[in-house]
């Protein structure tokens, strides 16, 4: 059960940071969970080395803290694709 909240979870916070970073129109549902779930352990390393603490989905804690973390580390991840793929950041 875990995992499907997982990925619904992941989903969500992918889809925000997409239209954050205004790419949503290039990604679908698939990648949507996939920007989530790879930024909720990018966030989570980031609060990590920061010294930030208050945990992310990856611990089970699903905190506004932690899923504020994921939400940066998906918006960190979206960033950085679009440096490659655009050479820069808009």
């Amino acid at each position: 059960m875990g995992f499907i909240i997982w990925l619904i979870v992941g989903g969500i916070i992918g889809w925000i940071a997409s239209m954050i970073m205004k790419t949503d129109g290039q990604q679908g549902i698939f990648l949507n969970i996939i920007v989530g779930i790879i930024g909720a352990f990018l966030g989570g390393w980031i609060g990590g080395m920061l010294g930030l603490g208050g945990g992310d989905i990856n611990d089970g804690n699903f905190s506004i803290a932690g899923l504020l973390m994921s939400l940066v580390g998906a918006i960190v991840l979206l960033a950085i694709v679009n440096l490659f793929r655009r050479g820069r950041v808009r």
